[in-house]
């Protein structure tokens, strides 16, 4: 038994083994997933609100110019955040200098001074480049939220030049909508933020606009929204210094969620703990105050906790949401529909026809016009396609309306290599030649015909891939594995199949039988 007729068995041995969970719907084994428009599901169309990322970024700096100054004990005054700058005073002009180093080490910074009163904005460039940064971490934030739910292959992709696409297999009932809807639009922006003690008393006496005068800002209780805080609106810090939030339990059994800073995260949190004993620090998650302990000593080692009556559920979603990331600009939903099963079972219907009467067809028209070797390049086939779905699910691949095309398509591409080497030995053994030089000549006259002809399609495949969205990347993904799939079975397997059918072709002498041509043996 030779080498290519091992590796071709071991091939259709591997293909149909892993291709059966799928084709048999078992519980246990891998198995291919099913898109949006085979198995139904939730599609979206999100908006991001770009300008809030502009605003979320001017809070980030004036924390960074607060830290900085407070480090390097250079004394500013009068420090306010608005849209669109951060504005303070300083109150030695000695320290300038080493202040407007600072300022220059951040990039995309518009500094204006009058009178030692400082004006700090983005410039029109920086602006743009935070709003694009936005959009792809949005895209990329909830990508990986949704992931961390436990979704099949969620689609989501930029659409446009603010938009977000999302298409969410496998989601049917309005409470699995209602939390993955939750869970793409939380913020999940955590801040620790300040109290204003000198004026805490007067939080329900104060508008907005006359606490943004203070340099403070308003916000209410998680669990009484008629209950309100006056804190610092220059948050002590931000959930871009957060590392890990995970669930767990405190004395009385209820979820809360312990989360970890990183070693700058960790700095700041301890140097303003130490610094403001006996003074209340609230944990902000979406402008909404979770709790608002008072500090009792210096809190070291860079974690904290979130506590607000939230289910198990809702713990672990927020955890989730805080991991992966804050969203740096809101989103809101633009469109929204449901995707039946029944649009699903009437796709794979149709296409299950188009695949099995397609590859009835070239099946039975190979035994017709080449005989014993239309077989051998039918068997071939038949493995392509137990490899195609075995590969698939080994990767827990998405198919899709498109990828069942694909796989059609590739029904016709595979038989084609078998189409070339078929007619290059005919060709051999009309002109005289041994059915075993025909045989071997036959593949070697066929193999650069058939390798440039599957990496060109190949190429096109990757390209698809890399600039393609949802259906489109499934139709590339199960081209490729169908012409990779197809070179191993044309090329190697059926090679190996002739090499070991070759004393049997040779004895019966009959090539009409076994490559439909008239002529005898030689």
């Amino acid at each position: 038994m030779n080498f290519r007729l091992i590796l071709f068995i071991v091939a259709i041995i591997f293909g149909v083994g892993f291709s059966m969970p799928s084709l048999l719907q078992m519980q246990k084994g891998p198995k291919i997933n099913l898109g949006l428009d085979l198995q139904g599901g939730l599609h979206m169309l999100l908006g991001v609100k770009t300008e809030e990322a502009i605003k979320s970024k001017i809070k980030s700096l004036a924390s960074t110019i607060k830290f900085y100054t407070d480090d390097q004990e250079i004394i500013i005054d009068d420090l306010k955040i608005s849209d669109d700058a951060v504005t303070f005073t300083l109150l030695d002009p000695d320290e300038k200098p080493a202040l407007l180093k600072m300022l220059d080490g951040i990039k995309g910074l518009d500094v204006k001074e009058e009178k030692l009163r400082f004006t700090v904005t983005l410039t029109p460039k920086e602006r743009e480049a935070v709003k694009a940064f936005a959009i792809q971490q949005a895209v990329d934030t909830i990508r990986n939220r949704l992931d961390q739910f436990g979704l099949a292959e969620p689609t989501v992709a930029k659409q446009g030049k603010d938009k977000i696409l999302v298409e969410l297999p496998g989601i049917k009932t309005p409470e699995e909508e209602k939390r993955a809807r939750e869970l793409i639009a939380k913020a999940a922006h955590l801040q620790l933020m300040a109290v204003d003690e000198k004026r805490a008393d007067q939080v329900y006496k104060l508008s907005p606009d006359e606490a943004a005068e203070y340099g403070d800002v308003i916000l209410p209780d998680v669990k009484n929204p008629q209950q309100k805080y006056l804190l610092k609106a220059v948050p002590v810090l931000d959930g871009s210094m957060l590392t890990d939030a995970r669930v767990a339990f405190d004395q009385s059994n209820q979820p809360v969620i312990n989360f970890t800073l990183n070693s700058e995260g960790a700095k700041i949190f301890g140097n303003f703990s130490g610094d403001n004993v006996g003074k209340r620090m609230a944990v902000v998650l979406d402008n909404v105050v979770y709790s608002a302990p008072v500090i009792r000593e210096r809190i070291g080692g860079g974690s904290g906790q979130i506590s607000g009556g939230f289910s198990v559920q809702e713990a672990h979603d927020v955890a989730i949401a805080l991991r992966s990331g804050a969203l740096l600009a809101p989103v809101e939903l633009l469109e929204k529909r449901s995707v039946g099963p029944s649009l699903g079972a009437d796709s794979i219907k149709a296409s299950m026809i188009a695949l099995i009467s397609g590859f009835a067809l070239v099946f039975f028209f190979m035994i017709f016009y080449y005989g014993y070797s239309g077989i051998v390049s039918d068997i071939a086939l038949v493995a392509n396609l137990f490899l195609i779905i075995a590969i698939m699910a080994m990767f827990g691949a998405t198919l899709t309306l498109p990828g069942m095309a694909g796989i059609v398509l590739t029904v016709g591409m595979a038989v084609d290599a078998n189409v070339i080497i078929n007619e290059r030995v005919r060709e051999l053994l009309r002109e005289g030649a041994s059915v075993k030089m025909a045989i071997e000549k036959g593949y070697e006259n066929a193999m650069s015909a058939i390798v440039d002809a599957n990496i060109t399609t190949l190429i096109a495949a990757v390209v698809l891939y890399a600039y393609g969205t949802g259906p489109i990347k499934g139709f590339a993904i199960t081209i490729s594995i169908g012409i990779l799939a197809s070179m191993l079975t044309a090329i190697v397997g059926t090679h190996g199949v002739y090499q070991y059918l070759m004393p049997r072709i040779q004895k019966a002498k009959n090539l009409k039988q076994w490559f439909g041509i008239e002529r005898g043996a030689k």
